[in-house]
């Protein structure tokens, strides 16, 4: 029985629609994760995948495109939006899917009974053969909690770092996506866009919808002067 002042859970979270593998920009450090991403997704890969790095590098973006991958039998769970809610009535039964997604794993640890619920997930979740896919914002060993047979757990299969991309990655990125949505972007004004943006992907991303908006609504080229106008900058 869950207590009194916890949260209900909230109705099943939603995948972003845009958030899969073809619209992912595999670079050099990362496409050994996405191939061992998609062999786990296939139902031929790793048991546990835990991947970690600071906010905004698209760790949430990989879990979703697994689940976008999977297809039935998978879930999405973003713990950090969960917290308030009673952990087993989040986790209960949930080993019997194919794939569990455990995002923003950081967010709930230091709880008594999030850390044993997330315990003996690992463990069931090994007995009936669903994997499972873990981001955090520090590698297992750094974690802070108090549990440390969870610390091990989560270690259990392979671990990756996902690590801020350098300008000139971000200067691909944009262009990928860019060219995703059909948007001309040139170099120059990608180049312009990352010198003065915030420097994790998901900002310049947001800065990326918000151009291709205005370029569609005034009906412009995105160069230098209009992304100035648009941006405030």
């Amino acid at each position: 029985m869950s207590n009194p002042g916890q949260q209900q859970l909230p109705l099943p979270v939603q995948l972003r629609d845009d958030a899969t593998f073809d619209n992912f920009l595999p670079m050099a450090g990362t496409r050994a994760l996405t191939a061992a991403l998609r062999a786990q997704a296939a139902g031929s890969g790793e048991a546990i995948i835990y991947i970690y790095g600071p906010a905004g590098v698209g760790k949430s973006h990989l879990l979703q495109a697994s689940c976008h991958l999977a297809g039935s039998g998978t879930l999405y769970l973003p713990l950090g939006e969960l917290a308030g809610c009673g952990p087993e009535e989040v986790v209960q039964g949930i080993e019997s899917l194919d794939l569990v997604c455990l995002d923003d794993v950081d967010r709930v640890l230091g709880r008594p009974d999030w850390e044993l619920a997330l315990f003996n997930l690992c463990n069931r979740a090994r007995q009936r053969g669903c994997a499972l896919l873990v981001a955090g914002n520090a590698a297992p060993r750094a974690l802070v909690l108090d549990l440390p047979d969870l610390r091990s757990r989560l270690a259990w299969g392979i671990v990756y770092q996902l690590a801020q991309a350098a300008d000139e990655e971000k200067i691909g990125i944009l262009q990928f996506r860019a060219q995703r949505r059909g948007l001309a972007l040139s170099r120059e004004v990608c180049s312009y866009v990352v010198s003065r943006a915030a420097r994790d992907m998901e900002a310049l991303l947001a800065l990326l919808d918000t151009l291709d908006h205005a370029s569609l609504v005034e009906r412009r080229a995105l160069s230098i002067p209009f992304v100035r106008e648009v941006l405030g900058w």
